[in-house]
This record gives C-alpha cells, sequence and structure tokens, in this order.
C-alpha cells in the first residue's frame, strides 16, 4: 500500500527530532510505498539537508513553516467575505470554549491545570459546571463549539483550495479584527477578554504560522489524495494535512504522537500574557479534538500520552498504545557482559538543561557521599542550548561548592567525585561506554515524555533509579527503583540502597533488559504498525478503482483483505452462499469486499503492480 508519512520538523530533516523514529519505520516495511509530506520549522533544518532515503519512497514534498509567505493573490469581494465569516467562527470558538474543558483551555491558566507532568491531575468528575451548569449541559456546549471550530476550518481550507492560498489573508487587518471582536462579544471569557491589541497581534501570527498548511497544493488527487493511508507522525501542524486529506479526499487518517502537542504548548508558553495562553492553548486544544475525532486510530506512545488524548476527547476505542522502537544492537555488548569496573559509580546520561533538575542530583550525591564515601558520579551529555549551557555552568559551580576540598577542580575526571564529561571522548566513545561505566543509571527529571535514555540504560543490563515522571514507570515496570521528583533524600536513599546491595543490582538489571528487549525494540514497533495499517485498511470503504495496464485493479484499491485468494473472494460463490444475486458491496465487479474477513499477513501483489 501508499502511505503518506506528515511530520512537522522531521523526517526526512537530518535534525529532525522524530527522524530517527521515523526513518526506522520507512526502512522497516520495504514492502509498502511511502510519499513524504514535511513541513519545516528553521532554515537551518531545510540546509542541514535529509537523510539518505531509501527506495521505497517514492516522492517527497516539503514545506517551510518559519518564512513569511507572500503569495501575492487578491482576493475579490466575495472572497473576502467567506473569509471574514469563517475566520469570525474560528475565533469565536476559541473564545467561547466550555470552561474546565483542555480543548478550550480558557479556564483561568490551562497551563497550571494540564501541564503536571505526572498526568493524575487530568481526569475530572462529572459534576456540575461553573455557575451550577450540568455536566451533561457543559459537554452539549463543548460539542457545539467543536463543530463550529470544525466548520470554521473546513470553510477556511475550502477558501484556501478555490482561491489559491490565504497566507495573506492570515495576516491581514480582518484578522486581527475578527479576533478582537470575538474577545469581546458576550460570553468570552475573562482572558480573552483582557486580550490587548499587542496580544492580538500576536496570537493572528501564531494562527498563521499553525494555519499555512491550508494553502498548501498537496490535497488532490494525484497528490495526497492518491495514498491509501496518511499517518502523521505527530498531532498539531503536521496533522492538519492529513485532516484535509480526508475532508477533500476521504483518506483514512492515523495519528501518533509520542510526545502530545497539546502538553507541549503548554510547557512551552510559561513568559506568555495569559490572554496569548488562553487563546493558543483554545486553538491547540480544539485543533487536537479535531484531529482525534476525524483519525482512524491513534497511537500513543505510552500510557502517560493516552491519558492526555483521553482527557482531549479521543476515543478509547480507536487507541492503541504503540511503544517506540529503538535500536538495541548498540547496547548489545553491554547488556550481555554488565560488569563495570567500579562498583561504586553512577552515571547519568542525557541533554544538560533545567528540566533534568540536574541541581537535585548533585544535592542527592552529596549525601549518598556521606553514606558511601568511595561513591563517584559521571555526568555525561551536552547542554542544549544557550539555556543548557548557563544551566550546566552552573551545575559545575554548585559542584565545586559541594565539593571544595575533595580535588583541584570540578572537572578533574577521576579526582573529584563528580565528573562533567561527554561522549565521543577516549574513556566514553560511544552511548553503551557510558551507561557501561557505572554500577547504577540516574534519572533526576521533573519534566520527562518517553524516557529513551532509561531505556537504553535497560538494553545495557543497567539497575536505574528514576524520578516518578511522565513515562518513566511505564517504561521500567518493576525493574528500577522509582522516588518523587524534586527530593533529594529519597533519590540519595534509593542510590545508597541499591549501591549496598549488588545481588539486588544484578537481578533489576537482568530484568530490564529482558524487559526492554520485549517491549521497546525497533521489530516491535514495525510489527504493529504493520497490523495497523492493515487494519485501518481492511475496514476503509473503496475511495477509488485504479486499474492497471490490463484493466485490472491494483492492489489497495480495494480493501485489504479482497486480495486473500480463495472461494471467499469469489464474488459468484459468495452470492450462491448467500442465496441471492448481487454484486458485492464497497467494491467493484469481480471483487469480494463486503465480508469482515482480516488479513494475517502481506499479501503479495501481481508483477508490475504498485504496492
Amino acid at each position: 500500500m501508499r502511505i503518506g508519512l506528515l511530520t512537522e520538523g522531521g523526517y526526512p530533516y537530518v535534525s529532525g527530532e522524530a527522524g530517527l523514529w521515523c526513518e526506522r519505520l520507512v526502512r522497516g516495511l520495504e514492502q509498502h510505498e511511502f510519499d513524504v509530506y514535511a513541513l519545516s520549522r528553521s532554515e537551518r533544518e531545510e540546509a542541514e539537508g535529509w537523510v539518505p532515503l531509501p527506495p521505497q519512497v517514492g516522492r517527497v514534498r516539503t514545506a517551510p513553516l518559519w518564512e513569511t509567505v507572500d503569495d501575492g493573490i487578491v482576493h475579490g469581494r466575495r472572497a473576502r467575505r467567506r473569509f471574514a465569516e469563517s475566520y469570525g467562527e474560528l475565533a469565536m470558538a476559541l473564545c467561547t470554549g466550555a470552561p474546565g474543558d483542555p480543548s478550550a483551555g480558557l479556564s483561568g491558566d490551562p497551563g497550571a491545570r494540564l501541564s503536571g507532568d505526572s498526568g493524575a491531575r487530568l481526569g475530572g468528575g462529572r459534576g456540575a459546571g461553573p455557575g451550577g451548569e450540568s455536566a451533561e449541559a457543559s459537554e452539549d456546549r463543548s460539542a457545539l463549539e467543536a463543530d463550529r471550530f470544525a466548520s470554521a476550518l473546513y470553510g477556511l481550507a475550502e477558501l484556501a483550495r478555490d482561491e489559491g492560498g490565504l497566507p495573506a489573508a492570515l495576516r491581514s487587518e480582518t484578522a486581527v479584527r475578527a479576533l478582537e471582536r470575538a474577545c469581546r462579544a458576550p460570553g468570552a471569557h475573562r482572558s480573552a477578554r483582557e486580550a490587548r491589541v499587542p496580544d492580538l497581534l500576536t496570537v493572528a501570527a501564531r494562527l498563521e504560522r499553525a494555519l499555512r498548511p491550508l494553502s498548501l497544493d498537496w490535497y488532490e488527487d494525484d497528490d495526497l489524495g492518491s495514498v491509501d493511508l496518511c499517518h502523521a507522525a505527530s498531532g498539531g501542524t503536521a496533522a492538519l494535512p492529513g485532516l484535509l486529506a480526508r475532508h477533500f479526499c476521504d483518506v483514512p487518517l492515523l495519528v501518533t504522537e509520542y510526545g502530545v502537542r497539546l502538553r507541549t504548548h503548554y510547557l512551552t508558553e510559561p513568559d506568555s500574557s495569559p490572554a496569548i495562553r488562553a487563546l493558543l492553548a483554545a486553538f491547540h486544544g480544539r485543533l487536537a479534538a479535531e484531529t482525534y475525532r476525524r483519525a482512524a486510530v491513534i497511537t500513543p506512545g505510552n500510557t502517560h500520552a493516552r491519558r492526555w488524548q483521553e482527557r482531549c476527547g479521543a476515543d478509547r476505542a480507536k487507541l492503541r498504545t504503540v511503544h517506540p522502537g529503538m535500536d538495541a544492537t548498540p547496547f548489545a555488548e553491554a547488556g550481555e557482559f554488565p560488569e563495570c569496573a567500579d562498583p561504586q559509580t553512577l552515571v547519568w546520561v542525557g541533554r544538560v538543561e533545567p528540566a533534568k533538575d540536574l541541581v537535585s542530583l548533585l544535592h542527592a550525591f552529596a549525601e549518598i557521599r556521606r553514606a558511601e564515601t568511595a561513591a563517584r558520579l559521571r555526568i555525561v551529555g551536552t547542554p542544549s542550548g544557550p539555556e543548557g549551557a548557563a544551566y550546566l555552568a552552573h551545575c559545575k559551580g554548585l559542584a565545586a561548592q559541594l565539593f571544595p576540598d575533595e580535588a583541584d577542580g570540578p572537572h578533574a575526571v577521576g579526582r573529584n567525585p563528580v565528573s562533567f564529561e561527554e561522549i565521543g571522548g577516549p574513556e566514553l566513545p560511544s552511548r553503551a561506554d557510558a551507561y557501561a561505566a557505572g554500577a547504577l543509571v540516574v534519572l533526576s527529571s521533573v519534566v520527562e515524555g518517553f524516557p529513551s535514555g532509561l531505556v537504553e540504560a535497560m538494553f545495557c543490563g543497567r539497575a536505574t533509579v528514576s524520578t516518578d515522571v511522565g513515562a518513566v514507570v511505564e517504561a521500567i515496570g518493576g525493574t528500577g527503583l522509582v522516588v518523587p521528583p524534586r527530593n533529594p533524600r529519597a533519590l540519595a536513599e534509593a542510590c545508597v540502597a541499591l549501591l549496598r546491595d549488588p545481588e539486588r543490582r544484578e537481578r533489576l538489571g537482568a530484568a530490564a533488559r529482558a524487559r526492554a528487549l520485549e517491549l521497546f525494540t525497533v521489530e516491535q514497533n514495525v510489527a504493529a504498525f504493520h497490523g495497523i495499517y492493515l487494519e485501518i485498511l481492511s475496514r476503509t470503504p473503496v475511495r477509488r478503482v485504479v486499474l492497471d495496464d490490463t484493466g485490472e485493479p491494483l492492489p489497495f484499491g480495494v480493501p485489504a483483505e479482497a486480495h486473500v485468494p480463495g472461494r471467499w473472494s469469489d464474488p459468484v460463490a459468495r452470492v450462491a452462499a448467500r442465496g441471492g444475486a448481487g454484486e458485492p458491496r464497497n467494491g467493484p465487479p469481480g471483487w469480494a469486499t463486503d465480508g469482515p474477513v482480516r488479513a494475517t499477513a502481506p499479501v503479495p501483489a501481481p508483477e508490475g503492480a504498485a504496492r
């Protein structure tokens, strides 16, 4: 089958954050064809180029989200009126969402309610709504606003298709005035009413960037409309082309989220004004809810992401948890021979940034040193941007203060109990070597999505001590110790317990490796998505009949089960068995597609046919 892979800031770009996962998926499913539709986030990303593409990638189309596009289109009076109506409806949907609804995002400061990393605060009861409004009435009003948002979104998409694009209109004074009217309208929430002109200009600019896929020329029958399935590698703007392909061409949509974009928005908007945070949260929440509503299947990467999706309106029947696939090969030797040179060494590996809370780790290690005077801590990683560089300098200064008399300086490897190192040097040429350098791997984060570094340590057969954030508990199961975040004493006590019990460390490390090899490898990830592709296609109605040179239908021009050979695929035999006559449903003459038969393995295509 042909898959339209939708990415934002990811594959096929070298520096894409989801590029490695997508590349493994594409290379692992070589029996399928992939058309890649990529949205780039920066000029630097485009300048760095693409990764080498395998032969199953047939087409790559890209579009920038970072540059201002001047399309030169002048809209007539009728088009301007249509734009004002649709954009005004979209703005009203953002300003009048149901309080307490995360898809609305306008109940006070949504980040304070929903950005908690544990996800425990996402639940809610079904009591009375605000002002005594019943839960049922609140849900009805939320559904009404969701339909309003969807109608406005697709109205803008249809206008963009008719007029050739909307970039200038989305940046126009008309858009800003529509936002202002919505914020001042009766029923608008307090955060929206407090918006000032600079806030409105900022929101309009951010919405223009997020809605830029509306103006792309991807949604024709010979383009994105020709794929059998759209697979969005993340939610948010990346999924918007999939929504439009479904709207215009009825292409089924699969959405994968290893980090929920709505949660990311809450965590990355702390310095904006309340009005900007509220309006943008409302947009991202509404877009997430519409994406989940239209998707055929949603695949969260972990239970933590799944809770966010459910709270934002995802139907549980559509959810399939698919853990990210990681390559275990580089860590095989360390896992098979888990002995370490220094049984008193703790290792931390990752990107250096404030969310990793190395400050708490250093304070915890000070307590560890009081209990185990021979203990060492190796912090292995590079800073993430200017903020990370400043944080690294702060941590080095703190280490010098906490251990002033134990070495000549905080960077003296082998003398000071704390060392700051990078992968690639003579002592630690690879990540596997970094994990193998210690008896215990520590994670001290206060914010974490799926802890890929922790899984790498598990591949290496290392016991771990981690903070209870994100999907940490789900990843390690019972194979490591978990403590509350921002609690140096608890972190120290757990580390000391394992440093003093080598047999327990060995048992936990072996169990961790077995769990990682069972759940988190590339092979299980690829197999899961192959099955989901077939599942979606097996229950997707025929959208078109594509014929080869001999006039025979090509595979996956009809549902996947139609390719299973045998008497059940003979329409005459099926009609006779039913005791009636007529053509089978959901397919052209000669193809039996009315039964729920599910293919359990890929069916080879005829010679010369497209897969």
